[in-house]
Parts: C-alpha cells; structure tokens; sequence
C-alpha cells in the first residue's frame, strides 16, 4: 500500500504509540497485580496489532512470553473460564540469580576474559554468542538455555555490538600543523595558476567474474552469476587502479595497470596525464603541486619515487612540489572522497569481468556537481626490487622545506646531462 503524500511515516507512528502505551503503563502500573499487568500488556499488544508483542515487551520490561500468556488469559476471560486465583506477591519461582547468586559474575568472567583476569576463559577465543556461553556456564555449575542466557546479558546492561572504526593509532605532533600547510599551499598555488593534483592508488581489484559488492537494478530473478570462490587463478589478473585528481578542475585520470603498483607506475601515470590533459589546461604551467599519500607507491621515503619524479621534472621542465599527509590520514586525500568514493559507487554490483569493463566503468564515472573521469588500461610491465643507491640520491635536484622537510620537499628540472652522463 503506498503512503499518501504527508502522511507521517510508519517509524513516527509507532514512536507515537510507544510514547502513549508508556504513558499508560506509567500511570497504572503500580495499581495492578500480577494478573492484571498481564491482562493491561495483553490488551495494548492487541490494540496495536502486528509487532504489537514486541512493542509493548520493550516499553514495558514483561516478557514476551507473559504478553502472549496475558492473551491467553483475555480469550479465558471472554469464555468464562479464566480462574479467579491470583498469586501473592512475590509467589512463583524465583529468579536464577537469586538462587544462583554466583550465576551473575560468571557469566561476566565469560563475556570479559581479558578485562576479568581470566587468561583460562573457555571462550577467550570463541565468538561470544548466547549458545556459546549457555555451553560454557554448566561446566561452571550452571545450566541453563541459551534463551535465559540472553534474558540475563540484557538485564546485566550487555547488548549485541559490532566492532567500530575509531582507532587511528598515535597521533604525529605535527599531524594538525602538516594538515593547514597543505591546505594553505592548495589554495595559494590555485590562486597563482599552478596545476593541484591529488595522487593515489586504488585498492586492487580481480579481474573476472567474481562477485562485487553493492546491488543495481535488474529484471527479477535475473541477477548475473558469478563465482563461488574469490580465488585470483579463476580470474585473468588484478587491476592496479592509480589515480590523479585534478582539485581546480575536479577532474580524474586513472591508469589502470596490469603489474605491480610501484612508483615507476604511479609516475608515469602522473606523466601521462600531463601530456594528454593538464599542459592543454595549464600552458603557462611552470610548476606542479602533488599532494599524495605517505606510503604506498608514493611513499614519502621512497626513494624511487623521487627518482622517477626528477626524470619527470626533467622531461617537462615543471617544478615539482610535493607535500605528503601524514601516516594513517591517507582518508583525507583529496582523490579518496572527491574521485575513488564515486569510482566505487558507479561499478558497485557490476562484475568486473574484465579490464576493458574496468576501464568504462570508471571513465563513465559522472556526478551532478561536474566530476569527469578519464580512464586508460595501462598495459605497461613495472618491475618490483629496483634499489637506488646513495650517490643517484645525492644527484638529484631535491630540496627539503625547512618545516617538516620529509614531508614537504621541491624537485627541479636537470639538465640531461646530469642524469644521463
């Protein structure tokens, strides 16, 4: 059934009706036995229809087992049968951890070996679950179900919880600082004309038919298959995407290569850009910011990289400008959220099946706010094990700023000579 225009939402609706049974509960709640909260459960459950069980046992703390009982007892009632005996207060069977009482810090020893002093837990390197730790309590003097063990964890104040990514290791004292710098350098290079270029490499992707995260529309019953196995030898290879992001012209050129992510690669990627689009958009163009990662192909003590930056700097007369982010913050690069974000959104679902797919998929990646991509399969082989000795250090054009130099670093243009003696 299609919601008419306006009309609040089914999650509004039923906060609404939880807000009222709440209210009622409150209210009469101290004025009844045990029978007559049952019945007073039983009722609003009935009253708001499906999911109403589940609603009333989370407002009111009554097991869903008692509301079902309280119906039971409304359907008697409604018959004449519904016997007139009501237990005292405080009758019945008693909680586990009353009787128990050392059921309670067990339990809390299972679910926290480490934080306990508990090296010898049995379930130190188990998963955690109710059924687990219903198990394991017997062998304590404990038996009870998996259903009691649940009951038990959630009065404790325990809830299910899934592992959350908030640690990002010590932080580098000049993180902040390096941050502003490559902030205030963007701006000030764009204001003068010169080229901003993000760098980075995409996460390697198996070329095949192999199933891709995410889903697209299809016919019904009709999806593509794919493999069982994410195993490479099923497939014809893996793509290296490696990316530059123009930041003034919010523009993307990614070369997808077919060998190893080294710095040779990701140079001349750089390289190929510059030839195809960025002289064409920048004519007057004498120098060339690069803001990239600090590993990685483009690590910022990789020394490679610098030498392949200086034959570039040497073949296109730019200065090179380099500034590096800090270990661990490669998320802030601008080509992460402003390129390979909307790289992923546009192939989700679709198998990449092979690099020709690969490299239309992301050169047909397009955003309202103007995002173009250009995308090329670089079918080019980029050795790995390639050592560059002192003295070729000592013989490049390379200057460290003077704040933050491993970071920040200027490569000029050589004669040719120079390289190539």
């Amino acid at each position: 059934m299609r919601m008419a225009k306006g009309a609040p939402s089914v999650h509004y609706r039923m906060r609404e009706v939880a807000a009222g049974v709440a209210e009622r509960w409150t209210a009469l709640q101290p004025q009844l036995n045990e029978r007559t909260r049952r019945l007073a459960a039983a009722a609003e459950s009935r009253a708001i229809g499906w999911g109403g069980v589940a609603l009333v046992h989370e407002v009111t703390g009554l097991s869903q087992a008692t509301i079902l009982r309280g119906r039971r007892d409304l359907d008697a009632a409604a018959a004449g049968t519904l016997p007139g005996v009501v237990r005292r207060p405080g009758g019945g069977r008693r909680r586990l951890v009353d009787t128990d009482p050392t059921l309670g810090p067990d339990l809390d020893r299972l679910v926290h070996p480490v934080t306990r002093g508990d090296p010898e837990s049995p379930l130190l390197w188990t998963a955690k679950s109710a059924d687990a730790l219903a198990r394991a309590l017997p062998a304590q003097g404990h038996p009870v179900s998996a259903t009691t063990v649940a009951a038990l964890l959630k009065a404790r104040g325990y809830r299910l919880q899934a592992n959350r990514k908030r640690l990002e290791g010590t932080q580098h004292p000049d993180r902040d600082a390096q941050f502003q710098h490559i902030a205030a350098q963007t701006t000030a290079w764009q204001q003068a004309g010169v080229p901003v270029i993000s760098v980075d490499a995409k996460k390697k992707e198996l070329v095949g038919d192999f199933k891709n995260r995410g889903q697209e529309w299809h016919p019904a019953g009709q999806p593509d298959d794919v493999q069982c196995h994410d195993f490479a030898h099923l497939g014809i290879g893996k793509a290296c995407p490696y990316g530059v992001y123009d930041v003034t012209h919010q523009a993307g050129w990614v070369g997808v290569g077919q060998d190893h992510d080294t710095a040779q690669f990701a140079v001349h990627t750089i390289e190929r850009w510059w030839t195809e689009q960025g002289k064409a958009r920048y004519p007057s163009a004498h120098d060339l910011y690069i803001v990239a990662d600090g590993g990685g192909s483009n690590a910022a003590r990789a020394r490679l990289w610098k030498v392949e930056l200086q034959r570039f700097a040497t073949a296109t007369g730019l200065t090179v400008h380099v500034s590096h982010f800090p270990p661990g913050t490669s998320k802030w690069n601008y080509i992460e959220h402003r390129l390979f974000s909307f790289i992923s959104m546009n192939w989700r679902g679709r198998p990449l099946t092979t690099f020709e797919t690969i490299v239309d998929l992301i050169g047909h990646t397009r955003t309202q706010t103007g995002l173009t991509v250009w995308a090329e399969w670089d079918q080019g082989t980029y050795p790995t094990g390639i050592r560059i000795t002192d003295d070729e250090m000592d013989a490049l054009a390379l200057e460290y700023d003077a704040v933050r130099g491993k970071w920040n670093y200027t490569i000029s243009p050589q004669d040719d000579s120079v390289i190539n003696p």
